[in-house]
């Protein structure tokens, strides 16, 4: 029996994995509802507006709206050519994921995409999904990694991201136990959006712990703009979670969302962090990323791309002391232990 990952053109061994994004979009549509329905308007993006745009990037819902198969396709070739592997695409439900549409820009690009399951956060749901039982919502989650998601025959490779918001709503509370439950059954890896709190990340490792999640196999991401505080890290990592470091490539100390008190670190302070952390024991619990979610991150915007953290970062790594050993750890052998869990 081997173990392998679930792509959206079908299983992939380990060794045809390589370096490993695991917090990205591709095709999505992350626009706020309620601002969506009371309609605006925003404008292109320029030369002259591209920056400001970006600064405040979810403040104009034209940057929020990925949908150009032909962007995508270039995009994926450019970190192809950069030496990337794998893409972990992580817009579930809520955020419009489009998996055949991942399947052929997949097929035409040679980049292997592992596809989320399950549902955003509470304000991007319906009221069926919202008012959804635990063991309903379990039920779609193993559905969408056995026999295809979003009324397609393609198949999620994990489940998320899993959208929590601060504090809590209910429904996400469900969808956080339903995707433990999902975990069970399936053995699959759960990634978690937290809600922008420090105490977001431990409220939720409380809920998965309690509903019989695993915590080796559950990523708890946007630490970037979550936790800062040394306890809290150590905390979740004794604990036996994954931690994610996935703003790599957001070189700004301005967090987009207005109004939030959050200074972002820059990728060097990620990286040391990050090392220290590994150096402490914990190089199988981190994984990284850039979670690229609107226009003015990609290339074909004038942003870093999806090759920044293989382009960039490695060398970066390199120059701060890094092995090729922990290297690999990070941006393939973690990857490869998250997602090879399926039999084939």
């Amino acid at each position: 029996m081997t173990l392998y990952a679930q792509s959206v053109t079908g299983p992939v061994a380990a060794a045809e994995l390589g370096r490993t994004l695991m917090h990205e979009h591709i095709l999505c549509d992350l626009r706020d509802p309620a601002r969506l329905a009371a309609g605006g308007d925003w404008p292109d993006i320029t030369m002259e507006n591209r920056f400001q745009i970006d600064y405040l990037q979810n403040e104009n819902l034209n940057n929020m709206l990925l949908d150009k198969d032909e962007i995508a396709q270039r995009e994926l070739i450019l970190f192809r050519e950069a030496g990337g592997g794998t893409i972990v695409e992580l817009s579930s439900g809520g955020l419009a994921p489009q998996p055949e549409r991942l399947a052929a820009l997949s097929r035409a690009t040679g980049v292997h995409v592992v596809l989320g399951g399950g549902y955003y956060v509470d304000s991007y749901l319906d009221e069926p999904i919202r008012q959804a039982s635990v063991d309903a919502l379990a039920a779609i989650m193993v559905e969408q990694l056995r026999e295809g998601a979003w009324g397609t025959p393609v198949r999620t490779g994990l489940i998320g991201e899993i959208g929590c918001s601060w504090p809590l709503e209910a429904s996400e509370r469900r969808m956080l136990a339903a995707a433990a439950k999902a975990q069970r059954e399936t053995g699959a890896a759960v990634s978690i959006h937290p809600g922008r709190h420090p105490d977001a990340p431990a409220e939720i490792a409380d809920i998965i712990v309690e509903a019989g999640g695993d915590p080796s196999r559950t990523v708890i991401g946007h630490m970037d703009r979550t936790i800062f505080d040394r306890e809290r890290l150590h905390a979740l990592l004794a604990r036996g979670f994954v931690l994610e470091w996935d703003f790599f490539g957001a070189e700004t100390s301005q967090y987009w969302v207005r109004g939030a008190d959050v200074d972002l670190p820059l990728d060097y302070m990620r990286l040391d962090l990050i090392h220290e952390l590994m150096g402490r024991g914990h190089a199988q619990q981190i994984t990284i990323s850039h979670d690229i979610c609107s226009r003015t991150r990609m290339a074909s915007y004038g942003g870093h791309g999806y090759g920044h953290i293989v382009r960039n970062i490695v060398p970066m790594m390199t120059r701060r002391g890094w092995s090729d050993k922990e290297i690999d750890q990070l941006l393939v052998e973690t990857p490869v232990r998250l997602l090879c869990c399926f039999s084939h």
